[in-house]
């Protein structure tokens, strides 16, 4: 059977915030500021350009849903011309100036902003990226190496993490430049990554995650769609205090 990439996610407003700010891109389909009540599982072809990733619209500000949205769709549409860092650099150069854009033309969406991070995924090659605290991890069979950089201070003193960041797609109200976090690695059959907001990884430790992971690796979307769903769960369980989305991202095959 020929290599395949398989993509298992959803996204959920959590339990404490009224709605769901976070979009999400798959290729060309894009889920925005809307709810999945389980995991979906799409599948596409290894042969031709595939981005997977999270925006996160800023909590506070106004228009967050708008713009992680609008970053969303522009990365489905921008995806199929990415070949590597220096395409996505400018696609995430590209994606700041049009939140800003939008937000220009409405004085009610002034200083909206996204987070974003994700991977680009290309014959024998993942290109990573993010700006803000959005993340992403490769997943390796003993435990989780985080590949994204988190645009954020450090947490208080007896704090595992801090709601404020550094950088943001937009998120001010005049246009900043942002230094986006991009890197490559080799991409082969059998490898997974893991793409998340911090709705996902604020409430639940890296170590729990990597746990859940390693739980179950079968090769199978079956097995990444349940896994999807406990990842889910674990953020639940910890009090859901924010919008949580999660996709997982597998070279089958």
């Amino acid at each position: 059977m020929a290599a395949y990439i398989a993509v298992s996610a959803l996204s959920h407003e959590g339990l404490v915030r009224e709605h769901n700010e976070d979009s999400l891109t798959v290729g060309p389909w894009t889920l925005c500021a809307t709810v999945t009540g389980n995991p979906q599982t799409l599948l596409f072809p290894t042969a031709l350009p595939c981005v997977v990733a999270v925006a996160d619209g800023l909590g506070g500000h106004p228009g967050g849903e708008i713009a992680s949205a609008l970053v969303a769709r522009r990365l489905a549409a921008l995806g199929p011309g990415l070949d590597g860092e220096e395409t996505v650099r400018a696609a995430l150069q590209s994606c700041n100036r049009a939140v800003y854009a939008a937000a220009a033309d409405d004085p009610e969406l002034a200083a909206m902003g996204t987070t974003v991070a994700g991977v680009l995924l290309l014959p024998g090659q993942a290109v990573t990226f993010n700006v803000g605290d959005s993340r992403v991890y490769r997943v390796e069979r003993d435990g989780l190496r985080r590949v994204s950089v988190d645009d954020s201070p450090p947490p208080a003193p007896g704090r595992r993490t801090t709601s404020l960041i550094t950088q943001s797609l937009g998120g001010s109200l005049g246009l900043t430049f942002v230094e986006p976090h991009v890197r490559s690695a080799p991409l082969a059959v059998g490898d997974r990554y893991l793409v998340c907001s911090d709705g996902l990884t604020d409430p639940v430790p890296e170590e729990e995650l990597s746990t859940l992971l390693a739980r179950s690796y079968e090769d199978t979307e079956r097995a990444d769609g349940r896994t999807v769903f406990e990842l889910w769960q674990a953020a639940i369980e910890a009090g859901g205090p924010d919008n949580i989305t999660v996709a997982l991202v597998r070279i089958a095959g």
